[in-house]
């Protein structure tokens, strides 16, 4: 068979299978396997992927047969241009899986725990709260321990000491204040 007797039948072929021929999609393909494969194997340059893509070309070519136009060009260009755009159709979405997948993984990532340090700062921090509390004035040293440290309420806490709600109030929040202060390095 000469090229133009190849180039005329591979027309035929995709003619009758838009009409449904399974014998012609069969002859179609035995002729044209090996020159899908390797254009698709070259763009993947993976076997088994360019196995999966030159059988979605070909359900591609059933499907969509009737579309065929010779005025555009022979029936193995339209063929080879369906393999092609497959292919770099399945290299883009490979690329942009690969693309999510790193950015999934870089907001993921969590820096190292350092529990070391988390543990000299919190003791660090508790040894200045704890001299802080003792810069506090008796009364408002009672109020906050038992507010803070034991959970009380301030209904609670005006019961045990014996004095008005509202006298518990302001004796914690001065004494929150005074702290503030402290911590923060000024004056009491």
């Amino acid at each position: 068979m000469t090229s133009h007797q190849g180039t005329a039948e591979l027309a035929v072929l995709v003619r009758a299978v838009a009409e449904g021929d399974q014998d012609a999609f069969a002859r179609f393909y035995d002729l044209t396997t090996p020159r899908v494969f390797g254009l698709v194997v070259r763009v993947l340059r993976d076997r088994a992927q360019a196995e999966e893509v030159t059988q979605e070309v070909y359900l591609q070519v059933w499907r969509l047969a009737d579309s065929y136009d010779a005025d555009r060009g022979s029936a193995l260009a339209w063929l080879l241009t369906l393999a092609h755009r497959r292919a770099v159709d399945r290299v883009r979405s490979a690329q942009a899986q690969s693309d999510r997948e790193a950015a999934y993984e870089s907001r993921q990532t969590q820096p190292a725990f350092d529990s070391t340090s988390e543990i000299v700062q919190g003791r660090l921090e508790a040894g200045l709260l704890q001299m802080a509390v003792h810069e506090l004035s008796p009364v408002q040293r009672a109020a906050i321990e038992l507010a803070y440290y034991q959970g009380l309420t301030y209904r609670e806490v005006a019961e045990r000491l014996d004095v008005p709600l509202g006298t518990v109030k302001t004796r914690i929040r001065d004494g929150l204040i005074r702290l503030r202060r402290e911590l923060e390095g000024g004056a009491p």
